[in-house]
């Protein structure tokens, strides 16, 4: 799969859509514990619109009661039967391994437990570096996305980890055809109080990497107040000028508390949809929170579908087809395991 969409920025959710609709090609997704009702559903939207071609891997007769339940046709997928949340997150990595799928997405499955099977030494996927949580959501007014990092893996990360957590976020920009991305460092305050507010410290010294060219092309400032990275009106009423301010592209912010509280505040006071995955990885990892909607769901597996494009990592339908079906699987009973030191939680 090739993006022949050169680098027209995409500026909505649906935008998104339609630019992996634009790809030749459906990619191959592999669903981890699929026994949720919006995991089904948005995996079928995702199929019913030519996103992507799910592999379901789960327990049996839990997916058959909730396809029940969901009046949902899974007879023409592909299953494994995969009864505890780690033996199917190990299924999942190995049909990617074996070229099977090119990304995977989180059903009903803890964080830490996804994490530790794709990061295991001998049965995981290969380290292409740090692992964090990137979400992407229309800016609410405006005609643009925009990015949140890190809401779900990295707890407590230290200024390296925070550098690392901001190129990851920079390479989905990219692919988002953003260029020059604007990036905030999240903090209380603009000024710089250590050691009472040590994340104050650790944003100014991303934002003098940024200016040393760490980043590349991006723009990094900080430490920013929420107000001031998104807010015109709190840009004219502190008086601050800087090309980042009240126009963020990129909100990164200092803990995993304040970006999963920024997040869930989007997503369940703002009814902002929003798009999950890990970037980090080799394999795109479509990671959504527990309580996101299959609206939420489904433009997560756009994203992860685009970011496999951009990294060439797209095993399409029809390339292998190595699985069962699952209406096989569930009537002849066949069956087919560190970052979460660092941070990886349910969220």
């Amino acid at each position: 799969m090739s993006d022949g969409g050169a680098r027209m920025t995409i500026r909505t959710l649906e935008g998104l859509v339609e630019r992996v609709l634009g790809m030749p090609g459906v990619p191959r997704l592999a669903v981890a514990s699929c026994a949720e009702d919006f995991v089904i559903q948005a995996c079928l939207a995702a199929h019913e619109r030519g996103l992507a071609e799910p592999i379901f891997v789960g327990d049996r007769e839990q997916t058959a009661r909730v396809s029940e339940r969901l009046g949902a046709d899974l007879a023409p997928f592909e299953f494994h039967h995969a009864p505890e949340p780690a033996a199917a997150v190990e299924q999942c990595i190995r049909l990617y391994r074996a070229g099977d799928a090119g990304a995977i997405m989180k059903g009903k499955v803890s964080t830490d437990v996804l994490l530790r099977g794709v990061l295991n030494k001998e049965t995981g996927v290969p380290p292409a570096g740090v692992l964090s949580h990137v979400g992407v959501f229309g800016a609410p007014g405006q005609d643009r996305l925009m990015i949140l990092t890190d809401a779900g893996i990295n707890i407590s990360p230290n200024l390296q980890r925070k550098a690392d957590i901001v190129r990851n976020a920079l390479a989905v920009a990219r692919a988002l055809g953003i260029s020059a991305p604007r990036v905030a460092m999240l903090a209380a305050t603009e000024k710089v109080i250590y050691p009472a507010m040590p994340a104050t410290l650790d944003a100014q010294m991303v934002a003098r990497m940024g200016e040393q060219g760490e980043f590349g092309d991006a723009q990094v400032a900080g430490p920013f107040a929420l107000d001031l990275a998104v807010s015109a009106r709190a840009v004219e009423c502190k008086g601050v000028d800087n090309p980042v301010a009240g126009r963020a592209d990129i909100l990164v912010a200092p803990d995993i508390e304040s970006g999963n509280i920024l997040y869930k505040a989007l997503t369940s006071m703002m009814n902002v949809d929003m798009a999950g995955i890990v970037a980090g990885s080799r394999v795109p990892i479509v990671l959504p929170s527990r309580g996101d909607t299959d609206r939420t769901k489904f433009f997560s597996i756009a994203l992860a579908t685009l970011m496999a494009a951009a990294a060439g990592n797209s095993v399409c339908a029809g390339q292998n087809d190595s699985g069962q079906t699952v209406s096989g699987q569930i009537a002849s009973g066949q069956t087919a395991s560190d970052q979460t030191a660092s941070g990886g939680r349910e969220t």
